[in-house]
């Protein structure tokens, strides 16, 4: 007994003619990582900018509020561990939120990009938004599950990374 191949799936790709639903699922992570890397270049600049944030202490202050939230944080070591230097963690954590924010909209390292997004959301979950009740009001869990489909896809289209794998095709001499 043999079985068919189905080999009409994608016979308009291989001709160069694509319909509106291969098009719209080539691009369909594409409004995800616009918004998840705008978000974090925002944010990573407005910590950068904010002048009460960078300081161990006061109102507004990276040290505060690290300090607010570990009584009812999942690992509070995480917050003691910032504690022994606040300034250094928030320009730590601002820098970071800007490399991966520029890293995923250019589509440069998506993958370790995405990982980076979806470590730094873990740790905001599991420090500032633990204690959100329901737990789905915490937004810190809901960027983390947003990062994860960028972690497994990376940036295959429109991206930094899909030209620089295009150039190594053609190097080769051709489709791998």
């Amino acid at each position: 007994m043999t079985q068919g191949i189905r080999t009409d799936t994608y016979t308009s790709d291989l001709n160069g003619v694509r319909g509106w639903r291969d098009t719209a699922t080539r691009y369909a992570l594409l409004p995800l990582r616009i918004f998840l890397g705008v978000t974090f270049v925002y944010a990573g600049l407005n910590k950068i900018t904010d002048s009460a944030f960078l300081k161990s202490g006061g109102a507004g202050s990276i040290g505060d509020t690290m300090r607010a939230a570990r009584g009812s944080a999942a690992l509070p070591a995480l917050i003691d561990l910032a504690l022994k230097n606040p300034v250094g963690f928030g320009f730590a954590v601002a820098l970071g939120e800007l490399a991966v924010g520029i890293g995923t909209l250019l589509g440069l390292l998506g993958r370790l990009a995405a990982l980076g997004g979806a470590l730094i959301s873990l740790s905001l979950w599991l420090t500032v938004s633990w204690a959100s009740t329901p737990y789905y009001y915490g937004n810190d869990l809901v960027y983390l599950m947003a990062w994860l489909p960028l972690v497994l896809a990376g940036a295959p289209y429109l991206s930094v990374d899909a030209a620089l794998r295009s150039r190594r095709r053609a190097r080769a001499g051709g489709y791998r």
